[in-house]
């Protein structure tokens, strides 16, 4: 067996073997460039507007209730956008035709539904909704309109985890029998700010990325029971619970989430997908270095990834949308298949308050 660097680790593995040739890139239009607009300028907006700077799309209209932010936003990304403080004012002009909402989910709700009667696409950030039925409305509105509503997952164009998806769509590794994300990261960052106000910071803001990703690696296979807990660290001084772990039972196939949001060394993230014909896994400190590997009979393959979690992933969201509508069919990212994974989350969220298992689709919000 020949020693194979894999991530920070050496593990014994086969044969090396050429990896699969996969399009794990974000997409993008071939033709279609509408004129965009973008409502809220809090300190993720910077990341979405590099993304469509780099990507070339046009952003004319950058609203916030701060003018001063929208003005900075403005001045560092697309300088000939104009400006307001009025996202009514936005929502009026005939010419943008997609309207990026990266507001928080409470007052999205409003915001998105006046978007989507003044018939602009819309891109939402996530969690799209506290609530499902919320969601399922904000759904059937749009398609009564006709308009495109995705989510901001931006995850599931991260490097590494688009790859896994396209290598399980290709059956690289046969039906999928277990999922595993282990992450040990430092949220600290967030003491202090609003979202430390949000109890379940873990499983609902970070965590909604791994529900949403696991809902997409199980191919359409939705969880049937969920049980999660929460804990305080023995060190922790932030509100929220920083401990967490969720394991999920779905037709043939587990998913297993374990979060450390306290670890100052030695960082971790870490995935694993069994399959019935090979592994997946994904290896590195944190979300923009990982190292991918396949593990079949064939041998073991390790695909060079180009992209990150930020760049690659914003791109990757706005351009699914703006695919979708030049090709007139629902975004893989639109919302009503979001609200599949949201439902994940929300049994997880009252599991970890309840100490008992959920059924996904009975909780209906957050509480």
């Amino acid at each position: 067996m020949a020693e194979t660097t894999y991530g920070l680790a050496n593990v014994e593995s086969g044969e090396a073997v050429p990896a699969p040739k996969l399009d794990y890139q974000p997409p993008r239009p071939n033709r279609y460039s509408p004129k965009i607009g973008l409502i809220g300028c809090g300190g993720i907006s910077g990341y979405h507007l590099a993304a469509y700077r780099e990507m070339g799309l046009e952003v004319v209209a950058i609203c916030s209730r701060d003018r001063t932010k929208a003005e900075r936003r403005r001045d560092e990304f697309f300088p000939d956008a104009d400006v307001t403080d009025d996202y009514r004012e936005l929502l009026r002009r005939d010419d943008i035709e997609v309207v990026d909402l990266a507001i928080p989910p409470a007052p999205r709700v409003g915001v998105m539904e006046a978007a989507l009667k003044a018939d602009k696409h819309v891109l939402s950030q996530k969690p799209f909704v506290t609530d499902l039925e919320e969601g399922k409305r904000l759904v059937d509105l749009a398609e009564r309109r006709g308009r495109k509503l995705a989510v901001n997952q931006n995850g599931r164009w991260a490097p590494h985890f688009a790859y896994l998806g396209r290598a399980i769509d290709a059956g690289t590794v046969g039906r999928v029998s277990s999922i595993d994300f282990v992450l040990h990261w430092d949220h600290t960052w967030t003491a202090g700010t609003a979202f430390e106000e949000i109890h379940h910071l873990v499983l609902y803001d970070f965590g909604i990325h791994w529900f949403d990703i696991a809902t997409r690696f199980l191919g359409g296979r939705s969880p049937h029971r969920v049980f999660a807990s929460v804990a305080r660290s023995s060190s922790q001084a932030m509100k929220p619970p920083l401990l967490a772990h969720v394991v999920a039972e779905a037709d043939g196939a587990q998913v297993r989430m374990s979060f450390n949001a306290q670890v100052r060394f030695g960082q971790e993230d870490r995935t694993v997908v069994a399959g019935e014909l090979g592994t997946l896994r994904a290896f590195g400190p944190e979300l923009n270095e990982q190292s991918v590997g396949l593990w079949t009979t064939e041998g073991v393959a390790a695909p060079a990834l180009d992209g990150d979690w930020f760049t690659s992933g914003f791109q990757g969201t706005m351009g699914e949308l703006l695919c979708a509508i030049e090709e007139n069919r629902e975004p893989t990212n639109g919302a009503r298949g979001n609200l599949e994974s949201l439902a994940f989350c929300f049994a997880a969220l009252r599991s970890a308050d309840t100490g008992r298992p959920e059924v996904p689709g009975s909780v209906m919000r957050v509480a």
